[in-house]
């Protein structure tokens, strides 16, 4: 499962890109359970805060 990191700025890119809606918003993103390790969301991050955890 990907998980974001404190880099993350809340800009929002990743959860558009994500295929099942596995993003939630916050003050920081999170990634949660539904999350099926394609990494569309890692590879659009423009600050790199989303890893392979």
């Amino acid at each position: 499962m990907y998980v974001i990191n404190d880099d993350c700025t809340a800009c929002g890119v990743c959860a558009s890109e994500c295929p099942v809606e596995a993003i939630k918003e916050g003050d920081k993103y999170t990634i949660t359970d539904d999350c099926t390790d394609c990494g569309a969301c890692a590879s659009v991050c423009p600050v790199e805060a989303i890893q392979a955890g």
